[in-house]
């Protein structure tokens, strides 16, 4: 069967995803891209052919499709005979194209968990609201699903894979720390996708401390770092999925906290925007008509994949693990990072580093399927693969990781 890909999406990560698909054909296929904007899907496939970055001749075609249709999605994935599915679209879609990646046979790989259009990151267990459920369905037929593969969730779990093989025998601590130290001089934007960025903004902070979650009010707890390459950032704790399958599959640890960094304009944006209910996802009437006000908010905001050529600065995302050696000299903690840099993105695929860093692990993780590194069926996290083929990856493909020993645990 020939290994062709489909990526679903036209926005910044499935441009990355389909940039680097086409310079590895050899082994990805035929590369498709489906979106329910066809004008986008070719854009991207005109950019690819204009930087000539395809490996080899090969089928490069652009699809319409509206992907919440399960029917539609499997006929598409039928008639490009795709042995693959990217799911590079917004995390509202991963349902659908998971059913139709059950019904068709074809692999599945998205970024990130599961979101319902009407719902705010929902009570616990996250994943095991949607994506596990399908668990059993994926062994039946035979499909390998790869949750997560983006860079946080992601890189930053098999990161932590990597590190429990490698230099520790069990994590007792964790810290993922993301660092988006990028400018674009715009007064307020998101890094990605607004309507889901601002709900994990303005939702309670939660973190796995001690066999339960610990809930705090959104943007509460801070603490400044002193990033690689980029310098000293506010970060903020945050609720974040791979926390969930993180000590869902490493029951070892104690504590595993999220941080993302925000600059003081950002929060008072922000918080300005919830307390005049902007940030709300329930309809209201306008004028005689039904709107929902964060959808509104969105189409007022710039497109982060818009941003890509304004935007100047490195992104820094790593995780700090603390456990028992491996070769029993104790206690050691580690810092696993990677740092990329926003213009270096845009003149090799004409994004900003935030999408580049989410689309680039998305096409590694395809090519581990379909290399046969990735074959179990069934629904997998990226912490429960096998880390080392798609780290050396990681380094040969734009997104290069280094990690040092650091002199103990965090102490924040």
């Amino acid at each position: 069967m020939k290994k062709n890909v489909l990526i679903i999406g036209a926005g910044g990560v499935a441009q990355v995803a389909a940039f680097k698909a086409a310079m590895h054909n050899d082994v990805l296929g035929d590369i498709h891209i489906a979106s329910r904007t066809l004008a986008k899907c070719e854009g991207i496939i005109a950019g690819i052919l204009d930087k000539k970055a395809l490996k080899r001749p090969g089928v490069l075609a652009a699809h319409q499709l509206d992907a919440l249709d399960v029917a539609a999605t499997v006929a598409l994935i039928t008639q490009t005979r795709s042995q693959i599915v990217i799911n590079a679209g917004s995390a509202f879609l991963n349902m659908s194209v998971l059913k139709a990646c059950v019904e068709t046979g074809a692999a599945y790989i998205d970024t990130a968990i599961h979101e319902e259009p009407g719902k705010i990151c929902e009570t616990p267990p996250w994943y095991g609201n949607y994506e596990w459920k399908h668990r059993e369905a994926c062994e039946r037929k035979g499909v390998t699903a790869i949750l997560g593969a983006g860079f946080d969730p992601g890189v930053t779990s098999i990161m932590a894979t990597w590190v429990r093989k490698h230099k520790l025998d069990g994590i007792r601590l964790i810290d993922v720390l993301d660092c988006n130290g990028g400018d674009n001089g715009k007064p307020f934007a998101t890094n990605f996708n607004p309507e889901i960025n601002i709900r994990e903004v303005t939702a309670p902070a939660r973190h796995w401390e001690n066999g339960a979650w610990i809930e705090t009010p959104a943007m509460t707890h801070k603490y400044e770092f002193d990033f690689p390459e980029v310098g000293k950032k506010n970060m903020y704790l945050m609720y974040h999925e791979e926390l969930e399958s993180l000590s869902t599959h490493f029951p070892e640890i104690e504590r595993a906290r999220f941080w993302m960094t925000f600059g003081d304009a950002y929060i008072q944006h922000a918080k300005v925007l919830e307390n005049v209910g902007m940030t709300r996802i329930d309809p209201v009437m306008h004028n005689g008509q039904e709107i929902i006000p964060i959808q509104f908010l969105k189409t007022l905001l710039p497109d982060p994949g818009g941003l890509a050529e304004e935007t100047k600065g490195k992104a820094c995302i790593g995780d700090i693990a603390t456990g028992q050696a491996k070769d029993g000299s104790g206690e050691k903690t580690y810092y696993i990072y990677n740092i990329c840099d926003h213009e270096e993105c845009f003149a090799e695929v004409g994004s900003q580093a935030v999408s580049y860093t989410t689309g680039v692990p998305a096409m590694i993780g395809a090519a581990q399927v379909l290399k046969g590194n990735w074959k179990q069926p069934g629904v997998w996290n990226m912490e429960q693969l096998d880390p080392d083929d798609f780290m050396d990856m990681l380094n040969t493909q734009g997104l290069p990781w280094q990690v040092h020993e650091l002199d103990g645990p965090v102490d924040f």
